[in-house]
């Protein structure tokens, strides 16, 4: 789709399998602002947009690609309110973990607006692009090496993100948290509810053992996909995209990713990519049988972060159409009842 009401750019929009959400993006004066600001930003850092725009519009955000002289690619992203912090947090993590993030080129944190440079291929790009399709079973290992360290060096840093405005998951947190999704979520079937009614003491035991595991809280993407790390050149990684992000059990971490090489390379690499993703949290006064105890606790409640991100949407005006998000949601919480395969 082409809009061609925006300062005269040619413009594609691309609303993927979203095409009744309502963004900002449709409010003209709301459009005026953020262009204005984007090309504020840019010219900071002596740049100026000179070819097409390509808008990616999301119920949680606007994705607005950019090309500037070079030529290379610039990216705007706005997100909803209820993911405002996305734009601090990201600002706070390139001065905490630089060497894992892209440093923005202007963030206004109250308003969740960020400007990004390029960060080059993303994993699943690399992927994709190899001759043949072959994918080596390793191809998780070392970017959640990297991420795990990470994590650990953000341990110190868990009380300053949570003040940021991320969500908090703590395990001990998370009781409460499984009651409010399962009370709000206006999909689950009755049968849904008394499964989860019958789950939800051992619910609260998992979450004690795991509160109990000798792991400090630390940031849990939540998402971290192949399409959420740079993978500009083989072993070095850079990680984005936190809108997702909650302060918690940093195992729950590994669930999204490992879901993703299952599906790629089959379940016996499992145990490979977790003891990988291990090797950074060695050393710390918890065992290795411990170490790998918590992650199938943190891989068991994981969902109950995954079900909480569904509800950070754009406001839909009265009238306007459903928002998506409860069976999204639902699908998350029935995963409560599946043992890990760790």
């Amino acid at each position: 789709m082409t809009d061609g009401t925006t300062t005269g750019v040619p413009t594609t929009v691309d609303r993927g399998r979203f095409p009744d959400a309502v963004t900002p993006w449709e409010d003209p004066a709301w459009r005026a602002e953020t262009l204005a600001w984007v090309t504020e930003g840019l010219a900071a850092h002596g740049l100026t947009e000179t070819g097409s725009r390509k808008v990616r519009l999301r119920p949680w955000s606007v994705l607005v690609r950019l090309t500037v002289e070079g030529p290379t690619t610039v990216w705007f992203k706005a997100v909803p309110p209820s993911a405002a912090f996305e734009a601090g947090l990201t600002q706070a993590l390139a001065r905490w973990v630089p060497e894992r993030v892209l440093a923005p080129l202007a963030v206004e944190a109250p308003r969740g607006w960020t400007l990004t440079p390029d960060g080059g291929p993303v994993l699943w790009d690399v992927l994709e692009g190899r001759e043949g399709g072959a994918v080596d079973p390793r191809y998780w290992e070392e970017p959640l090496r990297q991420y795990a360290a990470m994590q650990r060096a953000l341990t110190p840093y868990a009380d300053a993100i949570e003040a940021l405005g991320v969500p908090t998951a703590r395990p001990r947190a998370l009781p409460a948290l499984f009651d409010r999704l399962v009370a709000e979520n206006t999909t689950l079937t009755r049968e849904d509810r008394a499964a989860l009614e019958g789950l939800r003491p051992r619910v609260a035991d998992w979450c004690e053992e795991l509160a109990s595991s000798g792991v400090a809280d630390s940031l849990d993407h939540a998402d971290l996909h192949e399409k959420q790390l740079f993978a500009p050149v083989e072993g070095r990684y850079a990680f984005f995209d936190w809108g997702d992000a909650l302060v918690g059990h940093p195992f729950s971490s590994l669930l999204v990713p490992a879901l993703a090489a299952r599906e790629r390379c089959g379940p016996e690499v499992l145990p490979r990519l977790r003891d990988a993703y291990l090797e950074p949290w060695t050393g710390g006064g918890v065992t290795t049988a411990g170490l790998r105890r918590a992650v199938s606790l943190a891989w068991r409640l994981a969902p109950l972060g995954r079900a909480a991100s569904w509800g950070r949407m754009f406001p839909v005006p009265p009238g306007g159409p459903a928002v998506p998000g409860d069976a999204e949601a639902a699908h998350w919480l029935r995963e409560l009842s599946v043992a890990p395969p760790l």
